[in-house]
This record gives C-alpha cells, structure tokens and sequence, in this order.
C-alpha cells in the first residue's frame, strides 16, 4: 500500500477545507474517536467554538493494513451526554468505515443525532456500499501517515 505522508501545513488546510462545510450551530457536543481522530477533533473544535468535547476510545486498527474483526470499544460517554444531542464525530479517516459506522451508530442508540466529518475519505475500501462520511476534505486510496503518526516521531 502506498504510504501518503501528511505534512502540518497540509493537516490545517484539510481541516480549513472540513471546517469550511460545517455550521457551528448545527451541534452541541462534538465526539472525537480516538487516537487518530484527537488532533482533527481539537482543529475543528477550535476553529468551530465547541467546547463540549467528548472521546470514544475506539481500537481497530493495530498496524498499516492490519485490523481486529469489529472496532473495539475501550470508552464511550454515557447516554445521559448524548440523548437529544447534535453530535459531530470527528476522526481523522474512514477507511473501511467500520470504525465511523460502529460509532455512529453507538450515538443513535444513545439516542443522539450523529454527523460524521473526517479528513480522509477511503471510497475504494469502504464496506459500506451507498454509506460515506457526511463531510470529508479529501478522497484518496493511499495510507495516509499523519504528522502525529508513531513512526514520524521515531517512536516506532
């Protein structure tokens, strides 16, 4: 698979493009998935004054190319902070979908309103045939390494 590497510079413009299609009044809770999700998920929050901030501590994938079965989920709020909410999950791609797809629904059965906005849109791997994010900045087939990436910072 080839590897696309990500520079700051070009995660702020991606994240200007996603924040330029989302309105703030149109949530109250932003839902960030973790670990990738986190930087997207504060950009936007930033540049978009939500301040109610949540995590879903989601695990699928455990190296380039290799997942688990189904998402694992390791945190999720409690219903009681998403009933009656307008919950924008942020993440940084939807690859497969599985992970965005395991969440979304997780915030239905909360009894939430979920939008889900990621930087990276992975059309040619999606398993979710006529399903995709509500808003993306960028199509592409590459792995993307992000600046924060493990193996950016040597730490792998």
């Amino acid at each position: 698979m080839r590897k696309d590497y990500h520079t700051w510079d070009q995660i702020m413009q991606l994240a200007a493009k996603l924040v330029s299609h989302l309105r703030r009044e149109d949530y109250d809770v932003l839902l960030a998935i973790t670990r990738g999700g986190m930087v997207p998920a504060c950009l936007v929050s930033e540049a978009l004054d939500l301040r109610n901030v949540l995590t879903a501590a989601v695990m699928f994938y455990t190296d380039v190319g290799k997942t688990l079965d189904e998402p694992r989920f390791l945190q999720f709020p409690s219903d009681a902070l998403l009933i009656g909410k307008r919950v924008l999950i942020v993440d940084d791609v939807w690859d497969t979908g599985k992970t965005a797809v395991a969440v979304r629904e997780r915030v239905r059965q909360a009894g939430g309103y979920p939008t889900v906005a990621v930087l990276h849109f992975k059309p040619a791997r999606n398993r979710f045939p006529g399903d995709q994010p509500d808003f993306y900045a960028m199509e592409t087939d590459d792995w993307i390494v992000y600046p924060w990436d493990p193996e950016r910072l040597g730490t792998r």
